[in-house]
């Protein structure tokens, strides 16, 4: 376990690669995001006891997305950026599907699936709770309600539990308040405090009051930044963690001292992190960085190794071999927004074409995909820092939305006669 994330990826990827390749993680990623488009299709889809999904459909889905948007770079990257997109659609299906819709080993799988998937990033708990609001204020019965919090509430004990075995803290982020302080320095307020109350508070930061870096993840991870050398110069081993307390109290402080401020530039960088979608932030060398090589050499066999320094990444040249697929996707995705706004309009009008137990499906599978893409921009942008790799993981959604609703609906499957060929 290490004190920035969540133990619950790490050992998700040992459970296919057992140190011997990461092409099983990435093939499992693949298999299961294949999986939840299915289901998706098949539920969207089917009218009265229609099966909803067809092969080709599918494959027609999986090649636009791959093609057009980033989806592909999305789910090829071993970080738990594609379990974002698998829990909102896990939560859509579970909260949403008509009854018998879904299987009991499909609603079990999809409960499990949606469980890890929210607590394997942090972010992933503020957007479930959005979709469980969501669910609570637009369902008719408990039932949607209770389906949409099993796998939230599950995520919860999962990160209390492996935080208190392994930290020996009952908490869902035992040092996050050092990833909060580095946003509010970064957005001013906290900085404003630290030299308000300094020398008089004692803090550790009070070396660097005035001169705190602007920037947040300057602030956390460079080797210099105050969480990871003091103002004697000495290296801070676990600085993050050192650093926990202190900044419980700064952050607490803040809040009271500018609270419209603090939301004020949340809703700022949220608003930035929703017009930021592109791949190009993990394509460098330099986005690769200098940590994974070493934990190949120490457990995975050399062929591995050897692949990982022939890679078009580590030799520097995969931004300027991903350019001629990457073009497309910002025009796909102004397209699929735009088409996802138009079918939330048609369906919120009642007495179309559409029964009505379609129409409202429908329609709440359009809400779903607006409040996680709008949600998830809010929850990075305001927790952490706009990053583009952060929307890109969930932006593909309103294509593949806007996408598969103008797909036609399946007529209804009519069961032979008995004894009918």
């Amino acid at each position: 376990m290490i004190w920035d994330k969540p133990w619950i990826y790490g050992p998700l990827l040992h459970l296919f690669h057992w140190e011997q390749t990461l092409w099983a993680p990435l093939l499992a990623q693949g298999l299961a995001l294949s999986h939840l488009l299915w289901l998706t299709q098949r539920v969207l889809r089917a009218t009265g006891q229609g099966t909803g999904a067809t092969p080709a459909a599918h494959l027609l889905l999986c090649a636009a997305l791959a093609t057009l948007t980033a989806l592909p770079w999305v789910a090829a990257l071993l970080m738990p950026d594609i379990l974002t997109p698998l829990a909102v659609l896990a939560l859509f299906l579970l909260g949403f599907a008509p009854p018998g819709a879904l299987s009991r080993g499909e609603a079990l799988y999809l409960l499990l699936l949606g469980a890890l998937a929210i607590a394997a990033h942090l972010s992933n708990l503020p957007l479930a709770f959005a979709l469980l609001v969501l669910a609570a204020l637009y369902a008719r019965a408990l039932r949607p309600v209770l389906r949409v919090a099993a796998p939230l509430g599950l995520a919860v004990l999962l990160l209390l539990g492996s935080n208190a075995v392994g930290h020996g803290r009952l908490s869902l982020s035992p040092y996050g308040s050092t990833f909060l302080l580095a946003r509010l320095i970064g957005d001013g307020p906290a900085a404003r405090t630290i030299a308000e109350r300094c020398p008089q508070s004692g803090w550790y930061l009070c070396a660097w009051a005035g001169r705190l870096p602007a920037d947040s993840d300057v602030f956390l991870w460079t080797p210099d930044s105050p969480v990871n050398r003091d103002a004697e110069g000495r290296p801070r081993f676990l600085g993050g963690v050192l650093l926990a307390e202190e900044a419980r109290i700064i952050v607490a402080e803040t809040l009271r001292r500018e609270p419209l401020a603090v939301g004020w530039a949340a809703l700022g960088n949220g608003a930035a992190q929703l017009f930021k979608a592109g791949v190009g932030d993990t394509l460098s060398r330099h986005a690769l960085g200098d940590s994974v090589r070493p934990r190949l050499v120490q457990a995975f066999p050399p062929a591995e190794v050897a692949a990982h320094d022939a890679a078009a990444q580590a030799q520097d040249r995969l931004e300027g071999l991903a350019a001629p697929f990457l073009w497309p996707q910002g025009v796909v995705l102004v397209l699929g927004a735009l088409g996802l706004l138009a079918f939330w309009r048609a369906l919120a009008r009642r007495g179309g074409p559409l029964p009505e137990a379609e129409r409202r499906l429908r329609l709440a599978f359009v809400l779903v995909l607006l409040v996680a893409v709008s949600g998830n921009a809010l929850a990075t942008g305001a927790l952490s820092k706009p990053h583009h790799r952060y929307q890109a993981r969930i932006a593909w959604l309103m294509p593949f939305g806007a996408l598969l609703l103008a797909l036609p609906r399946r007529p209804a499957a009519h069961p032979l006669p008995p004894g009918a060929d």
